[in-house]
């Protein structure tokens, strides 16, 4: 198999100073991608700091062959995702990767969390994806060519305990990246997910004594992939824990049809609602509005025969 490059490619990587990010910007750069390494440094609940992770990341792919700059802007707010794309504009005249992997922590169940630290997480992880995106798309629409990779989560799918913030940031990638996937199709734009699980600084205060081997650098060719000019698949999610790779779908069970309900109706028809036998798993582009009516409304026929 020949090595997958990404020479003359342009990535920039939200969150690259540590962790997870860094492991995706070494990666690439070491492939021969030019990246924009962004991070603003700070603390996991998003304090500020004296530390400069961007420039360290930056000096160690430059040291190792690569090219590479730093951006310390926020993607927390609109100004901060133009400046960042920008950067790479500035610096290299393009931007064909967008990997949005910024995060923070602050933790609170669905009783005691603080508006302020729902509205911290939220801005980060949700408004920041859409702040770079934003940016970058119109970009990559006129060059015909984008790969967008936006960071979901385990929690994002299923949920998690004192983490509302988080998880429903997370779980919002999921129609982000299936409207870039959709505008995008016809300018040679990718969006997927992937869904990471990695012990990085996000796990600070978790119990993870237990936990099989989970460093970041198993997530990384997942995303490298998915960053690829040859990667073939859009508006798709896949999971990487502990080096099992795998794709998550969403799925709706067939139904049934009838042409009046009442409440009762529903009721003891449950079982045959939820039966999951037959599942219909479709592309984002099935799930636009017209075509998912259009299946269900086949549906309805042939059940109402």
């Amino acid at each position: 198999m020949d090595e997958y490059r990404y020479d003359g490619r342009v990535a920039v990587i939200t969150g690259a100073g540590r962790g997870l990010g860094r492991c995706y910007a070494e990666l690439l750069a070491s492939r021969g991608c030019k990246i924009v390494v962004n991070d603003n440094g700070s603390t996991i609940v998003g304090a500020d700091t004296q530390e400069s992770p961007a420039d360290e990341v930056v000096n160690a792919i430059k040291a190792a062959g690569g090219e590479a700059f730093a951006c310390t802007e926020s993607v927390a707010t609109e100004a901060g995702g133009q400046a960042i794309i920008q950067a790479a504009l500035d610096t290299w005249g393009r931007v064909d990767i967008l990997i949005h992997n910024a995060g923070n922590v602050r933790r609170g169940s669905m009783s005691d969390m603080l508006y302020e630290d729902f509205c911290s997480v939220i801005d980060v992880h949700l408004m920041g994806a859409y702040h770079v995106t934003r940016a970058a798309f119109p970009h990559m629409k006129a060059n015909n060519y984008g790969r967008v990779v936006l960071t979901s989560s385990i929690g994002g799918i299923y949920g998690n305990y004192d983490v509302v913030n988080y998880s429903m940031a997370k779980a919002a990638m999921i129609g982000l990246s299936n409207v870039i996937t959709l505008e995008g199709k016809e300018h040679n734009i990718k969006s997927n997910i992937i869904l990471p699980g990695a012990v990085t600084r996000m796990a600070e205060g978790l119990d993870i004594s237990q936990y099989p081997p989970m460093e970041p650098e198993k997530v990384a060719p997942v995303v490298a992939w998915l960053c690829h000019e040859n990667c073939p698949v859009s508006g798709e999610m896949y999971f990487s824990v502990a080096g099992r790779v795998a794709r998550a779908l969403i799925a709706e069970t067939p139904g049934l049809y009838k042409s009046d309900w009442t409440i009762e109706d529903v009721a003891s028809n449950v079982d045959t609602i939820r039966a999951t036998e037959d599942l219909w798993m479709l592309a984002p582009e099935d799930f636009a509005f017209g075509q998912h009516l259009g299946k269900s409304f086949a549906i309805a026929k042939e059940q109402g025969q």
